[in-house]
């Protein structure tokens, strides 16, 4: 980019004389090599010559070198005169072009770029730049008529080949692809050892196997063998493409072969099974016992993979193997390892009734069986079996006895970090996060340098509404004289933010949630800004398969579960914000001050507090500002021909302003269509998408999103079957509709609903019916006395979780669904019986206590004695 601008072929529209000319190739000579004071130096020379004062290049080069020195505003005005003073610049187009590209407007850089060429066709540079916009913005057909002039005027470079090539197959035109690719291998020159020249002959086998050419693939690797360098992925492609033509007895031999190079993919025995033909479990069976496991005695996954086949009694004789000689060693993800086997209920049966023994004669005879014929176990090997089983109960809902064997675990070992983790994970999956918390963080106290577990300690605080505490935590491991939130931030540590958003969303600072749901969505723009500076080295390292893996890894970027949450956070809020516009105003206060009465002295005691609190924030913001003029003197003091241009600066993130949105379902919305696009295959993904349009009184786009959501659960499915039933109900407030619009409304409702009520989900003995019933009654006239005896025996339905349990008793808390306190009462002590260690049902209605005066004050004093400055020292 930078020394296309001294490779003019095209004369300049006001060419300068010599003297200046000079002057100008060095002031693109700094820019290019960073020496921008010099290059402003060399520019005012120029400019402070009466007849080339409004030199539009001059300009816009000076434009550009204050760009990269910060200053943007300026910048812009600079180019922007040099632009208007010579129009047919191609320069003064480039150097707009950079500018707009710096600033992440692609669209308006790519207008700079065609203009530019309008004034010089044949510039190299300008076209490798509109190249490289136009794959970014994956503007396929462009790039290919872009990179095709690239050819013609460079073709012998390589990268024009490549580039060109890569065009074709993007678009799908396999053929084209091939032939450019074989047209450029004619004028290479053989090697004994070059592996960029062998990931080309790789490059064209998968582009031939995309084709759909499964002999030319064999064929093209048969002839190119002694050249490919990477005979790992030779012989994997090759074995593939040998079994889907039907010859798999010479893939078996490759698997084989593979097999004795890493004995621990499991994807390899899986195409050995494959290529054996084997039809059922039996045959796999004795695949792994009478074959494989004698020619790979080593390999674990040899004796893990035919659990899942073996049944009764050999399931029991090889699982009892394989647990003993894990008890032995100490593996603590032993759980893990064998969790996809409790799908079948008498393996979980087997494997219980097992470890029970062992405990037993560990305890009696410190042997794993009494007929046992080897020396005493390890005295860790009962500790191990503790460990497992308050997985094994935990796992099947049964917390008493799951507590039970982690705290044998911990008795017998007080220093086992892991036990003090799985108790914590006990008491999450039953309802109690500040208990879990609490075991976390003791397991976080026993090895403070460990990272791992001071970041689970952090999360499980956050699960348990301790912001805070959860931020401090995390500042042990982030950078000094920077908050941990803006270290985390910086660092893109997505868990940290999405589990924070909810945290902020259940203690109702909705504005903080969208904040760092916002964050989130920001971290993805990153990732897909941050792909190109790899379009270019790519290509000119020839790492090709990867290549196309990155644009296409790009591509799909949004479908990870990071940005799921954040999106379905943000919805949630939004929708919430819709349908209470005054939210916003109801904020709570983020020390969760409450309005109460106090007296005199009690006033008095707070005012001496929050001046306290006022005095040690005051310092540490001037400890802050100090520390920031220290850095910026030391950043000053730096040669500024050093400094790399700072990125174009974002909009701040301000939860009032977030909050504050004039149109909820629009920034929703935003949220939504990457969800669509990249998750549709989620049934909330759907579900969302209803409960805005239905908002926004869109019939037809609720429409879709009932069919999509039927596509993927089905129509019985309670949340679809209710939404089905809200949809019906709510079509009158819609006003007049189209007659077209209307007729298939009613087609589809008589297909999907089949005249169902809500009468019919509350018969359903299902507790997620009837939930989803409770639901559409709250919106009805007279529902209020259906509610009360329906939530009389909800405990009593099939299939009663403890989310849908706690979703039911919030509802009722927040007097979403009518119920006297008498009934309020009742529903929680009964719940508290289904699930005695859920924090929610041991606790009274809180709603109607408020917070207490001496807890308040006791809260204030806490704050105002946590309170630390940058130094270290505290209040």
């Amino acid at each position: 980019m930078r020394c296309a601008l001294l490779n003019q072929k095209m004369p300049s529209s006001n060419p300068l004389p010599p003297k200046e000319n000079t002057l100008f190739k060095r002031v693109v000579r700094c820019y290019e090599q960073k020496q921008y004071k010099n290059g402003l130096k060399f520019a005012k020379q120029i400019l402070s010559n009466p007849k080339f004062s409004q030199h539009g290049e001059t300009l816009a080069m000076k434009g550009l070198t204050l760009n990269c020195l910060g200053k943007k505003e300026e910048a812009y005005e600079l180019v922007r005169l040099g632009l208007k003073n010579d129009l047919k610049s191609h320069v003064c187009w480039h150097v707009y072009g950079l500018l707009q590209r710096a600033d992440k407007k692609y669209d308006e850089a790519i207008r700079c770029y065609r203009n530019a060429l309008k004034c010089d066709k044949e510039n190299v540079q300008i076209l490798r730049d509109l190249s490289l916009l136009q794959i970014h913005l994956r503007d396929l057909e462009g790039y290919k008529e872009t990179r095709h002039q690239l050819l013609l005027l460079r073709p012998a470079q390589r990268v024009s080949w490549i580039g060109y090539a890569m065009a074709h197959h993007l678009l799908k035109e396999y053929d084209v692809c091939l032939e450019i690719l074989n047209e450029f291998s004619k004028t290479t020159t053989k090697v004994n050892y070059d592996y960029e020249q062998s990931e080309l002959f790789l490059y064209q086998a998968q582009v031939i196997l995309e084709s759909g050419d499964l002999e030319g693939v064999l064929e093209h690797l048969s002839t190119y063998e002694d050249q490919i360098c990477d005979k790992l992925s030779l012989k994997e492609m090759r074995a593939d493409i040998l079994y889907q033509l039907g010859k798999p007895k010479e893939s078996e031999v490759l698997y084989r072969e593979l097999l004795k190079r890493n004995q621990e993919n499991r994807q390899y025995f899986i195409a050995t099974e494959k290529c054996q033909n084997c039809l059922n479990d039996e045959d796999k069976l004795n695949l792994y016992e009478n074959d494989l496991k004698i020619q790979y005695p080593k390999s674990s996954l040899v004796k893990r993979i035919p659990l899942a086949y073996a049944h009764r009694d050999k399931f029991r004789e090889l699982v009892d193997q394989y647990m003993k000689v894990s008890f032995r060693k100490g593996v603590p993800p032993l759980f893990i390892d064998l969790r996809t086997l409790y799908n079948d209920p008498e393996k979980v049966k087997t494997i219980e009734d097992l470890i029970l023994g062992y405990v037993k004669n560990l305890k009696t005879s410190e042997k794993f069986s009494i007929l046992d014929p080897d020396p005493k176990e390890p005295a860790s090997a009962i500790l191990w079996c503790y460990f497992y089983l308050a997985q094994h109960f935990d796992y099947l809902g049964k917390v008493e006895l799951a507590l039970q064997y982690i705290d044998a675990a911990i008795e017998h070992t007080p220093t086992l970090i892991d036990a003090f983790v799985v108790r914590g994970k006990i008491f999450k999956h039953a309802g109690d996060p500040i208990e879990a918390y609490k075991c976390l963080d003791e397991a976080q106290s026993l090895d403070t340098a460990d990272r791992f577990i001071n970041s689970k300690a952090a999360k499980y605080m956050l699960r348990a509404n301790l912001i805070q505490e959860a931020e401090e935590m995390c500042s042990k491991f982030t950078r000094e004289g920077v908050s941990a939130t803006e270290n985390l931030n910086e660092m893109q540590c997505m868990w940290f933010q999405t589990e924070s958003a909810a945290a902020y969303k259940r203690l109702g600072m909705f504005g903080e949630a969208l904040k760092k749901c916002h964050e989130v969505e920001r971290h993805f723009s990153e990732m897909v800004d941050d792909q190109f500076d790899f379009h270019t080295y790519c290509m000119r390292k020839m790492t090709l398969r990867s290549y196309m893996t990155l644009l296409r890894l790009e591509d799909k970027i949004r479908d990870h579960n990071f940005y799921f949450k954040a999106a379905s956070c943000a919805i949630d809020v939004y929708l919430q914000l819709y349908d209470n516009p005054n939210l916003a105003d109801e904020q709570p206060k983020e020390n969760g001050e409450v309005h109460v009465e106090l007296s005199a002295n009690e006033k008095k005691l707070k005012s001496k507090l929050k001046k306290a609190q006022k005095k040690a924030e005051m310092e540490k913001a001037m400890q802050k500002e100090q520390n920031e003029k220290r850095e910026m003197h030391m950043k000053n003091k730096q040669n500024p021909q050093d400094r790399e241009p700072e990125p174009p600066s974002q909009d701040e993130l301000i939860p009032s302003r977030l909050l504050k949105t004039d149109s909820p379902l629009k920034e929703a919305i935003k949220f939504l269509m990457p969800l669509q696009q990249l998750q549709y295959q989620r049934l909330e993904t759907h579900l969302y998408a209803f409960e805005i349009y239905i908002r926004k009184q869109k019939p037809l786009l609720v429409i879709r999103s009932l069919k999509r959501a039927v596509k993927v659960a089905g129509v019985e499915h309670p949340k679809v079957k209710a939404c089905l039933i809200r949809f019906m109900n709510t079509l009158p407030s819609f006003g007049e509709l189209n007659p077209l619009v209307k007729e298939v409304i009613d087609k589809t409702s008589q297909s999907l609903l089949n005249g169902q009520s809500v009468n019919q989900l509350l018969e359903v003995k299902s507790a997620e019916c009837v939930l989803e019933g409770l639901k559409i009654l709250r919106t009805t006239q007279g529902g209020r006395q259906k509610i009360e005896e329906t939530l009389q025996h909800f405990d009593e339905l099939e299939g009663l979780s403890l989310r849908v349990a706690e979703e039911i008793y919030n509802l009722v808390l927040s007097r979403e669904l009518p119920a006297s306190e008498t009934l309020v009462h009742e529903l929680r002590a009964k719940f508290s019986r289904n699930f005695p260690f859920a924090a929610l049902f041991r606790q009274e209605d809180q709603a109607s206590k408020g917070t207490s005066i001496q807890d308040m004050i006791a809260s204030l004093s806490s704050q105002v004695g946590s309170l630390q400055l940058d130094d270290g020292t505290s209040m």
